[in-house]
């Protein structure tokens, strides 16, 4: 007996269905791409439980005979090549016939299709890859097919898929994708019975955009036209004033086919470069159109890849392009990226001063003397005030300001008791009792022995307005400011178990978001009031943003809330407490103090303070260090001092 031997067909397929079938979305992408090869005007999309359940596709394209349908079914049996030379000049969006016997041989499939003129139609059910039931029956025109209970017969599969709704999450992406690359059909999308996404239909790409990702995006939409021979590119890109966190907004589209490419989302990146101040992509919908027998689509299991005859005349025609469209129309560059197309309105808080009736007003001409003894007796509560708040300091001789910082670092090395003397000296002084103590709960996993953490650093200045330096009796320390104060308000917000306090905002903010988007922040509304966001429903995808957390700075509110449906969009199931846990991770980084800052001696101070009594001072919540120690002995070494005597 051989031990070599031909698997079977229903073998065959579930090894098929590991490269064809990734997750749900998958399958829909493979159904939707068989409705447009079928003429479809119209394309209905169904889903229960982020496909995992339920999945349903609807089209009212051309249908299938009683005999075409039971050929469909088997492998590798398509209408769209006849013969190898077909591949070169390949047209349709499927080619190779395996989309519905893999999906069938890992789920229980049902398919309804008749064709224009038939009386009946036909019914094809598959469970597991199991021989078809076939059955006439009654049905509209075009086809209907079903999956239920996907990767059931394959446990081992189906406990690698994410959480529903990160995969109804990738479907609406899909059928976005599609959308826009067929703009004359029309989409819909239900999810757990609610609509996600409506397409119009009607040929215009615009209104495509519009519809899905609302005027917003639309009005700040740049035309790309670029025709060179036999190469053409078409589409939209958004102004650099408007960018995105990732590149899940690009769609790139080669011959009506979705595509990733680098070279292309290079060309891009490089368009951009100059033009944009922060890190982002730009929205992008790019058609290209080549000559079919240049590009080789046949080289991935999914068709999302594409190998192109000469890939660097496609880079630089997606450069010129893009250039082309965000350039001005005088010619320089700098006046595009100069402008804001909606200004953000920042609104500070400044203390009163209520003068008694009885007592004079104080003189307009001596307003020094105040200012100087309100910045005097001004204690920062939080460190983000502390920054954003100005030192005002008369200016001081080099000799002045040496002698200061030497009776400063007396005061720290041989007076340890100094603060508590002058907080007593001063009855006036009010002590913060709001701020919560933040060391109290974790108290026994800090190491207060150590002589080395006490608490007693000096820091000495900033180095590229990001790392402090400071030093102690035993060495010379490298601090990062951002990775430190994302440390101190991550355990801060972390000690709030019931709620992160929230300030009100004086003029409320409307967040637009799209479907997907507004879905998430619906389904988890409690645990943004958890975060100290709170907000309501201002339309169908609006919301007012009433109240922020207070150590966020406002300007920072709308990019955080959006990192985090990102995150929880990204996220494999997991516990309450983790999802709180990514999330106070996310706001504590956005809302620290960011490489660049300038900070002044007391702003250093704060921060070395607070770092001192965190948990956990040596690591951000993503593990990157906050603090680099150089002993007096490592110093030596480095200079060669040893073994020297002196």
């Amino acid at each position: 007996m051989t031990k070599i031997h031909v698997l079977d067909d229903n073998t065959i397929n579930k090894i098929a269905a590991g490269e064809v079938v990734e997750r749900p979305a998958s399958v829909i992408k493979e159904l939707i791409e068989n409705a447009m090869d079928a003429g479809a005007t119209r394309i209905e999309v169904e889903i229960m439980a982020g496909g995992t359940s339920f999945m349903r596709v609807t089209d009212n394209g051309k249908g299938m005979s009683k005999e075409d349908a039971s050929v469909a079914i088997l492998r590798h049996a398509t209408s769209k090549i006849q013969e190898v030379s077909d591949l070169n000049n390949i047209s349709t969006m499927g080619f190779r016939g395996e989309a519905l016997p893999t999906i069938a041989s890992v789920s229980r499939f049902t398919m309804l299709t008749r064709e224009p003129g038939s009386d009946l139609g036909t019914k094809v059910e598959i469970s597991g890859g199991k021989a078809p039931d076939i059955i006439e029956t009654g049905c509209n025109i075009g086809t209907s097919i079903k999956v239920e209970d996907l990767f059931f017969n394959t446990p081992a599969r189906k406990k690698f898929l994410k959480t529903n709704h990160t995969e109804g999450g990738k479907i609406n992406d899909f059928i976005i994708k599609l959308a826009l690359s067929r703009p004359d059909i029309a989409f819909q999308f239900i999810n757990n019975n609610k609509t996600s996404v409506v397409t119009p239909g009607n040929g215009n790409l615009f209104d495509t955009v519009q519809a899905i990702y609302g005027g917003q995006v639309a009005d700040s939409l740049l035309t790309l036209k670029l025709e060179d021979e036999d190469l053409k590119i078409s589409g939209f890109i958004t102004k650099p004033s408007m960018l995105k966190s990732s590149r899940t907004w690009q769609t790139f589209i080669v011959n009506g086919r979705i595509i990733q490419n680098r070279a292309i989302a290079k060309a891009i990146d490089n368009a951009y470069r100059s033009l944009i101040p922060k890190s982002g992509f730009p929205f992008t919908v790019l058609n290209i159109e080549v000559p079919q027998r240049t590009i080789d689509v046949n080289v991935h299991p999914q068709k999302s890849e594409m190998k192109f005859e000469d890939e660097s005349r496609i880079f630089k025609a997606v450069y010129k392009s893009v250039l082309d469209a965000i350039r001005p129309s005088t010619g320089n560059l700098t006046e595009v990226a100069a402008v804001v197309e909606k200004p953000k309105v920042e609104y500070t808080m400044e203390p009163m001063q209520f003068v008694p009736a009885s007592s004079p007003a104080p003189a307009a001409a001596a307003p020094a003397p105040s200012s100087s003894r309100s910045q005097g007796s001004y204690q920062p509560k939080t460190i983000y005030e502390a920054v954003s708040r100005p030192a005002v300091k008369p200016a001081v001789s080099f000799a002045e300001a040496q002698a200061e910082l030497q009776k400063e670092r007396q005061i720290h090395y041989n007076q340890p008791e100094h603060a508590e003397q002058v907080a007593d000296s001063q009855p006036d002084r009010q002590i913060d009792q709001s701020k919560p103590d933040l060391s109290i709960s974790d108290q026994s996993t800090v190491d207060t022995s150590n002589a080395d953490w006490s608490g007693r650093m000096i820091p000495i200045g900033q180095v590229d307005l990001t790392y402090i330096i400071a030093q102690d009796l035993k060495g010379l320390y490298i601090i990062d400011q951002h990775a430190a104060h994302e440390r101190i308000l991550f355990d801060k917000l972390s000690a709030m178990a019931d709620g992160i306090p929230s300030q009100q905002l004086l003029v409320h903010q409307l967040l637009t978001f799209d479907r997907k988007e507004a879905a998430m922040v619906e389904d988890n509304k409690e645990l943004f009031a958890q975060l100290g966001f709170h907000m309501e429903a201002a339309g169908d995808l609006d919301y007012r943003l009433m109240e922020v957390p207070a150590d966020v700075p406002v300007a920072e509110a709308e990019d955080i809330i959006r990192e985090i449906l990102t995150d929880l969009g990204n996220m494999h199931e997991t516990t309450a407490k983790e999802i709180r846990q990514a999330c106070l991770a996310t706001t504590a980084c956005r809302a620290a103090i960011k490489a660049g800052e300038e900070l002044n001696m007391r702003q250093m101070e704060i921060l070395l303070d607070e770092l001192s009594t965190t948990a956990f001072p040596y690591t951000c919540p993503h593990g990157r260090p906050t603090i680099l120690k150089f002993s007096s002995e490592d110093l030596a070494k480095m200079f060669k001092r040893t073994g020297f005597g002196f």
